[in-house]
């Protein structure tokens, strides 16, 4: 992507609010095609957390400067992170970065075994 492309957290008091939320953190913007609401839906979750709300895609809801989530729908295939850059009240601006993944390391300083997932 040549600019910049920024999208709006909105819904985030259904969940976690947005108090928790500081500019620096990755985010997951990650499609939710079987939304019964909208069908261009993109959840964002956060590790470890989980959904911690959705991708402002209302006339109402996408602030000036923003792109909706039916905006962006077709950018992706099916995940893109993106980083936080402002909160404002209950809504956060998150900056596009595709190509930003997360990865998390897990180091244990002595021998430990784990039974499997069922």
């Amino acid at each position: 992507m040549d600019q910049s492309i920024y999208i709006a957290i909105t819904g985030t008091q259904h969940y976690f609010g947005a108090a928790f939320l500081k500019p620096g953190q990755i985010v997951h913007l990650i499609k939710d095609p079987d939304n019964p609401h909208d069908h261009e839906a993109i959840k964002v979750d956060m590790i470890p957390l989980g959904k911690i709300g959705y991708v402002a895609n209302s006339p109402h809801t996408v602030p000036k400067g923003c792109r909706s989530a039916g905006r962006i729908y077709d950018t992706f295939e099916h995940h893109v992170c993106g980083m936080v850059r402002f909160v404002v009240k209950e809504t956060a601006i998150v900056e596009l970065a595709p190509g930003l993944e997360e990865v998390y390391i897990i180091k244990t300083t002595e021998d430990v075994s784990f039974s499997p997932c069922l």
